[in-house]
């Protein structure tokens, strides 16, 4: 099996590990087919009600692997624009939808770089923590490309169009704080706490309302593009699903108990 992502599920939690530390966790062919293969069988796990991303290693990942882009790059042009075009299309685009598209929330757990591709799969990830180490580039206009992975469309909707620009165009270097403060991460930890925050993140995750978590990640995922109208009604529809589910009922009693939800996720 290609262990260059990894995939671990213990209890309703499933860590998909980029498993490159010796390269950074850099993103080259086999990888791209690794997530995609990995991001499959995630579709079709049962219990799982939180994913967390992160990568192996001191590093979360550092782009694609500039080493095999340099021997593509020996090719004619015409093949060059093909191999990438279907790497991209083939692998990484639709690993990328179906992470997005996951009913359970996806946290990104962060350290070291967070670089190119790296940064879009951080992008499309429902929550961040990262640690204080870590830093951000596109880094997509250093190499003479534009960028991949879906940043274009998460990058405008988290920070807007002109700090998306920016990020963009100039490429430059930030650090743990200022991901924070531009709100492209949630929380910013001590390093040695990483580890520590994301699992308590992900259990409190788990312990939530599983089908209230996918109709929320639905409604989010649609809003910018849905008229005022039809999200009202999206919105309806999916709380009165929601109120059909043992899982609201629970709540209702804890809140006029004045107790902590157990919820079930059912």
């Amino acid at each position: 099996m290609n262990e260059q992502v990894l995939l671990e599920i213990r209890g309703a939690v499933a860590t998909l590990t980029l498993n490159r530390p010796q390269a950074m966790n850099s993103l080259g062919q086999e990888m791209a087919q690794a997530l995609l293969a990995r991001a499959e069988e995630l579709q079709q796990a049962a219990g799982v009600k939180v994913v967390v991303v992160t990568g192996a290693g001191d590093h979360f990942m550092a782009g694609g692997d500039i080493k095999e882009f340099k021997g593509i790059i020996a090719a004619a042009p015409e093949q060059r624009q093909q191999a990438f075009h279907d790497m991209i299309s083939d692998y990484v685009h639709p690993a990328i939808e179906i992470l997005r598209g996951l009913p359970q929330p996806v946290v990104a757990k962060v350290r070291g770089a967070c670089a190119g591709f790296g940064f879009s799969l951080m992008a499309g990830c429902d929550l961040a923590v990262a640690a204080d180490n870590a830093y951000f580039t596109t880094g997509y206009a250093l190499l003479g490309t534009s960028a991949d992975g879906g940043s274009t469309w998460f990058l405008p909707r988290l920070i807007g169009a002109k700090r998306a620009a920016e990020l963009m165009l100039l490429a430059e270097r930030i650090d743990a704080q200022q991901a924070l403060s531009l709100g492209l991460v949630n929380r910013v930890v001590p390093l040695a706490e990483l580890d520590a925050a994301c699992a308590a993140l992900a259990q409190r995750l788990a312990a939530g309302p599983a089908q209230a978590h996918a109709g929320t990640k639905r409604l989010l995922g649609q809003s910018l593009l849905t008229p005022l109208t039809e999200q009202l009604g999206a919105e309806a529809q999916s709380f009165a699903r929601c109120s059909a589910t043992a899982d609201f009922a629970e709540g209702v009693a804890a809140f006029i108990e004045k107790r902590k939800p157990a919820f079930k996720g059912h």
